[in-house]
């Protein structure tokens, strides 16, 4: 804003042909980017996509945050159709998303998945979030999530006095409640029941290395989950 506009309390106009073009200009980079991305492909392997139609099956169901920086494909160095990926904001795994259990019950029963992955990473803005009192909006409602975690976990976390330590404590004991969260489903309880190659993991991703951090909390059976949690067959519950 110039020196005078700000005298004057104004507001400069917005160039509407400026901002189209530059719209324009970082959509077709898109549609230029996939051209150059299918050339690659098929110069390295002209039945690349041909072999990609035919089906998909991938050993890994990822459940990540939405964070543009961490894409599971990249992060792991795998290929399309070696990883099935779920994200939503902070990496959160509740029962009542159907968004989740759908993926869930789709990745274990009809891909037989053998890995679960919990990723999250360092610095996630969801969980910097859910540490204020803040009001954002909607997401509110999905951070109150995050925030139940840090409830469990108050009295280790208030000891941490540096804002970004905090934060990244809190990331990692989200993954891991997360993981016992996979865990308690019936879906996952189910394919325990018939098969014994089904592993849950928690990840971090350090957004400063790139690397993985495995936090050690990886599941493949319901004994560690507590009497309540642990089902067995369906039974039908009787009326009173």
């Amino acid at each position: 804003m110039s020196n005078e506009n700000k005298k004057n309390g104004s507001i400069p106009a917005i160039d509407a042909g400026s901002v189209k073009l530059a719209q324009k200009q970082s959509y077709d980079a898109l549609i230029q980017g996939n051209s150059n991305w299918v050339a690659t492909r098929v110069k390295e392997d002209p039945e690349y996509f041909t072999k990609l139609a035919k089906g998909q099956s991938p050993e890994v169901l990822w459940i990540g945050c939405s964070d543009s920086r961490v894409p599971a494909n990249e992060v792991t160095g795998t290929k399309p159709g070696e990883v099935f990926v779920h994200r939503n904001i902070a990496n959160v795994c509740v029962h009542s998303d159907m968004n989740m259990l759908s993926v869930l019950d789709y990745a274990v029963n009809v891909l037989k998945v053998k890995h679960i992955i919990v990723a999250g990473h360092y610095g996630c803005g969801g969980v910097a979030a859910a540490l204020s009192n803040k009001q954002f909006g909607l997401i509110d409602n999905w951070l109150r999530h995050i925030k139940d975690v840090y409830r469990l976990h108050s009295h280790e976390l208030d000891r941490i006095t540096d804002e970004t330590q905090k934060i990244n404590r809190l990331v990692e004991l989200n993954v891991s409640e997360q993981v016992y969260n996979l865990c308690k489903t019936s879906i996952v309880q189910n394919a325990w029941m018939e098969r014994a190659d089904l592993q849950v993991h928690g990840w971090i991703v350090n957004l400063n290395s790139g690397l993985i951090k495995d936090l050690g909390v990886t599941s493949s059976s319901p004994n560690n989950l507590g009497y309540v949690y642990e089902l067995n067959s369906v039974e039908t519950i009787a009326e009173h």
